[in-house]
C-alpha cells in the first residue's frame, strides 16, 4: 500500500507548490520600465483634466493609463490621475484609443 501523505502525485496532476499558489505565473515579470515621476515627494501632485499634455505622460501608446507599478504614483495620486484622464477623454481633449 502507498502512503501518499508526502507525495506530489496528484489525480489533476500539478504539484502541490503550484495548487498552493507558489511558482509565480502571469505575463512574465520585470523587465518593463519604470516611469518616475518629474516631481519631488514632498509636494502633492495635482491632475488638472484640462492639461492634456500633462496627462499624455501617464498614457501609453495604446491608450491606456498606465498602472500605479509603472508610473510610481500613490494611491491617491493615481485615483485623481485616472479620474482627470476620464474627464479629459469625455470632452474629447485625449483620445479613448490612439489611431493607427
Amino acid at each position: 500500500m502507498h502512503d501518499n501523505d508526502n507525495d506530489n502525485d496528484s489525480r489533476d496532476g500539478r504539484s502541490d507548490s503550484r495548487r498552493r499558489g507558489g511558482g509565480g505565473g502571469g505575463m512574465g515579470g520585470g523587465g518593463g520600465r519604470k516611469r518616475s515621476p518629474n516631481f519631488s515627494g514632498d509636494e502633492p501632485q495635482t491632475f488638472d483634466y484640462k492639461d492634456p499634455q500633462q496627462l499624455k505622460y501617464f498614457i501609453s501608446d495604446r491608450g491606456k493609463i498606465t498602472p500605479r507599478r509603472v508610473s510610481g504614483l500613490s494611491a491617491k495620486q493615481q485615483r485623481a490621475l485616472t479620474l482627470a484622464v476620464k474627464r479629459a477623454r469625455n470632452i474629447a481633449l485625449l483620445p479613448y484609443t490612439t489611431s493607427k
